[in-house]
């Protein structure tokens, strides 16, 4: 893959990545704006248990597009730096269906699959 390709695919990545942060954080906004008029006795309300169950949900989402957005940017310096299609566990090459599916990946299917 060239670079080119591979940063546009990166980017596309980030940008769908970045609208996803941005839907989950108003999201996570609004749970808590509205739970600004409830109980805060999660315990005896029994609107408490779920308003705190999406509240953490939401929140979960938006730390794993968050930590996306950030190895995306490592891609990217990756794609700078000419190692972008080198596994970083065995030095192999990354294969670029591999790549295409996941951008922001690091290493090989077989090292991938080694955890």
């Amino acid at each position: 893959m060239d670079e080119r390709t591979a940063t546009e695919l990166i980017e596309r990545a980030r940008a769908e990545t970045a609208r996803l942060a941005e839907a989950l954080a108003r999201q996570r906004d609004e749970i808590v704006a509205a739970s600004e008029f409830t109980s805060a006795d999660d315990e005896h309300d029994p609107e408490g248990a779920t308003i705190a169950f999406e509240r953490a949900q939401v929140q979960a989402l938006l730390r794993q597009a968050q930590d996306e957005l950030a190895a995306l940017a490592q891609a990217a310096d990756r794609v700078r730096a000419g190692t972008y299609e080198v596994c970083e566990r065995c030095g192999g090459p990354i294969a670029e269906g591999r790549l295409m599916a996941l951008p922001a990946t690091r290493r090989c299917i077989k090292c991938a699959d080694r955890r």
